[in-house]
């Protein structure tokens, strides 16, 4: 939705990716044809026709680090990257696994050179943070399909921007604050604010109680993509460092790869220019949408 809002970006491609099997937030072994179903809603929620814009992925994670998985999403990402036309930076988002994108290049790796991954996800590198307590074993994301992780990571040349779990976990907002910046603003706001709150409250059994925080982990993917500086472009009010890029191992740990190429790893991002943004266009949305109503009902 917060990209979508965002007048300076292009959104070419909504990709509808897998959850890893038995996932509890859906479990049903569709889950990359259900998340379609959702970006659908959510299109729908705000007046826009999706068209082609929406292509589902796999189901299924890789079975090895040469097979890809086909998918319509795997189609639809090598077409768009492989275009001619256009000389606008391409930014391939990925809030989740990497089952697609890493399909997308064992089919044609060409398009490593037209394209930046931005990728949630991974575990602490040593050095810039320690695991959070009672980390799971491979970071949440990484697990959703760790061979895919390894061909993106290991074999292929794509560049990568990634925010790890210390990063992604730096952005916390309140219920308080989603209460009042998010719920209130109209019925959009309404439904994305329900939306958190049902996971607030399917976890508070486990938890031993409520939450007041939620992590929008994968907000930075608007932050270092729309709300780039506007000389020499680049995401100034965030930090990363430049490293050689690791291979991963079936634990998700970082291997040292000596003549790797270089991979940004952001170690703090700007989350009072990211959720202000978030939530100034929310409210801007939902005055646009009231008059506009006012005026087709004059």
């Amino acid at each position: 939705m917060h990209h979508l809002l965002s007048p300076s970006v292009d959104i070419r491609l909504v990709v509808a990716s897998h959850l890893r099997a038995g996932d509890p937030f859906d479990p049903s072994g569709r889950s990359a044809q259900n998340a379609a179903l959702v970006a659908h809603d959510v299109f729908a929620r705000m007046g826009l026709t999706a068209a082609e814009t929406i292509v589902t992925g796999s189901d299924e994670p890789l079975s090895d680090r040469r097979t890809a998985r086909p998918a319509s999403a795997v189609d639809a990402i090598i077409a768009e990257a492989m275009r001619d036309d256009v000389s606008t930076p391409l930014f391939y988002l990925a809030g989740g696994g990497l089952t697609d994108i890493a399909s997308a290049w064992l089919i044609e790796p060409r398009i490593a050179e037209r394209l930046t991954l931005v990728w949630i996800g991974g575990a602490e590198h040593d050095g810039l943070a320690a695991p959070p307590p009672g980390a799971m074993p491979v970071e949440y994301n990484l697990l959703i399909d760790p061979v895919a992780g390894q061909v993106v990571f290991g074999d292929s040349d794509i560049p990568l921007w990634q925010i790890p779990r210390d990063v992604y976990r730096q952005c916390l907002v309140s219920d308080a604050e989603l209460r009042i910046r998010v719920a209130a603003a109209g019925p959009l706001g309404r439904y994305l604010y329900e939306e958190v709150a049902s996971v607030f409250r399917m976890v508070a059994t486990y938890l031993g109680g409520a939450a007041e925080t939620y992590a929008l982990g994968d907000s930075p993917l608007v932050l270092l993509t729309v709300l780039q500086s506007l000389f020499e472009p680049d995401p100034s009010s965030s930090r990363h460092v430049v490293r050689p890029t690791p291979a991963l191992g079936d634990d998700g740990a970082y291997l040292d790869v000596p003549g790797a190429r270089p991979m940004r790893v952001y170690t703090w991002v700007d989350t009072r220019l990211m959720f202000e943004d978030l939530y100034l266009k929310l409210a801007e949305f939902e005055r646009w949408r009231a008059s506009s109503g006012e005026a087709a009902a004059s």
